[in-house]
């Protein structure tokens, strides 16, 4: 749920360019490095959780560069058309290299945005800076009462959200339905008494992942009728007008969004078109026999592996639930 980019608020981070350094000179890095190993986040602990995605790229190299570089993924595995990224060993991004497909159009089903989840709100404010002070372009900044994030594209339009949450227990629910919204973002709060650190290459801190997935689709009342009642996941927010509706396992705000906000009526994603190719959950072993009878009453065909179930949304993407 971005809001609009305001250039007011971006200029409140001009202050970063020629200010002292407001607390320690250590660099960022070296601060994490020291850091006592923090607790893994919320959003990763409940029984089905995202996993990771993949994503068709045009570019394999510079999508590589840019997801390690600049986002701070780890480099797990490299073939020729396709690159692995993750963090602490955990696989989070698949890039496969399709040069020929058509760019990934947002009237059409697919990806809204990934949402990587920092373990702290220092760790926040820490990108920002380091992502300020290399030029990166934002599209929006948000407080969304359950979580602090940051907006921006990756190199072939593909959305991303740097989020950190509040703590689960300050969050507010009224009926089972998690209460957010889209406020302006306090950035100077954000970045106050971390160093100015723009080092890059810059490396993610140890616990990140990915925290939901944003997705567009056609109608959010399929959408309900996919993650509800075929894939077990609970309805914690739908938006008035019934544009955007909200999903999680475990009363996580929410693992997966889907909006029409451009893509109203889209039918089946096109193919050979970059953006995204999957999505995965992480599920708990013992929910997998519900899972493939749930899915099978939706009516959904399904391949299954041993550890692995793999269906298609209304739309067509595929989507995996990996028993971990």
């Amino acid at each position: 749920m971005p809001s609009s980019f305001d250039m007011t608020r971006r200029a409140a981070l001009h202050f970063l360019a020629g200010a002292p350094v407001l607390a320690s000179t250590v660099s960022a890095s070296a601060a994490s490095a020291n850091a006592a190993p923090v607790a893994p986040s919320y959003a990763v602990t409940t029984p089905i959780h995202i996993h990771s995605l993949s994503l068709r790229v045009r570019d394999l190299e510079n999508m590589t560069a840019f997801y390690s570089a600049v986002i701070g993924l780890d480099v797990l595995s490299v073939e020729p058309d396709q690159t692995i990224l993750g963090k602490d060993g955990k696989p989070l991004i698949n890039l496969i290299k399709r040069p020929n497909d058509e760019l990934d159009d947002p009237r059409t089903s697919g990806l809204y945005h990934t949402a990587f989840l920092m373990p702290t709100r220092e760790d926040l404010g820490r990108w920002l800076i380091m992502a300020y002070m290399n030029g990166v372009p934002f599209t929006g900044f948000s407080d969304h009462r359950v979580s602090e994030a940051l907006y921006l594209n990756d190199p072939e339009g593909n959305g991303i959200e740097i989020y950190a949450d509040r703590p689960h227990q300050g969050w507010e629910w009224r009926d089972n339905r998690v209460i957010m919204g889209s406020y302006q973002l306090d950035l100077d709060n954000l970045v106050e008494g971390l160093p100015h650190d723009g080092t890059l290459p810059y490396s993610a801190p140890s616990g990140f992942r990915i925290g939901h997935i944003h997705m567009r689709v056609g109608d959010t009342q399929l959408a309900q009728d996919f993650y509800v009642k075929a894939s077990g996941l609970d309805l914690t927010a739908l938006i008035r007008d019934d544009s955007a509706a909200f999903f999680s396992n475990g009363r996580y705000h929410h693992h997966i969004g889907a909006n029409i906000w451009h893509s109203r009526n889209a039918g089946q994603r096109p193919q050979n078109m970059s953006g995204l190719e999957d999505a995965a959950f992480s599920i708990k072993p013992e929910l997998m026999d519900g899972l493939r009878q749930r899915l099978k009453t939706h009516g959904s065909d399904i391949r299954e592996t041993a550890d692995m179930l793999e269906t298609l949304d209304p739309w067509g993407t595929r989507i995996r639930f990996v028993a971990s």
